[in-house]
């Protein structure tokens, strides 16, 4: 069985990319545009791991993680945050979480697959 990746991320065309990019390295997509039906889903159905836009709205990125992490009390769910910010990094790293990456849009199939692998090991 595959392991689903949860992509929360408002951007379709993004989605769209994505969706292929997950497929072609042997994950299941789980591609969720409103970050608040995410949360719901997460709760219900947890992926194995979570790729997540920082700008969205009515919630941010940062917004979703905290209420994961603190609200919902899932810790342990790896997170990537999928950004074109690059002060990401400094913030990342001040939290100290062993579930917390980052990737930089646009990202190549080798990074991603590494960002990956990093949490999941390699795809079944």
């Amino acid at each position: 069985m595959m392991r689903k990746i949860m992509l929360v991320e408002d951007d379709q065309p993004i989605l769209d990319m994505m969706d292929i990019l997950l497929r072609r390295i042997g994950y299941e997509p789980v591609l969720v545009p409103d970050v608040l039906d995410a949360l719901e889903r997460v709760k219900s159905d947890p992926p194995a791991l979570i790729l997540l836009d920082i700008m969205m709205t009515p919630m941010n990125g940062w917004e979703f993680l905290e209420k994961l992490r603190t609200e919902y009390n899932i810790r342990e769910l790896p997170v990537i945050l999928f950004t074109a910010s690059p002060s990401v990094e400094e913030r990342l790293a001040l939290m100290k979480d062993p579930y917390l990456g980052v990737l930089q849009k646009p990202v190549s199939i080798p990074e991603l697959k590494a960002g990956l692998e990093k949490f999941l090991g390699k795809p079944e």
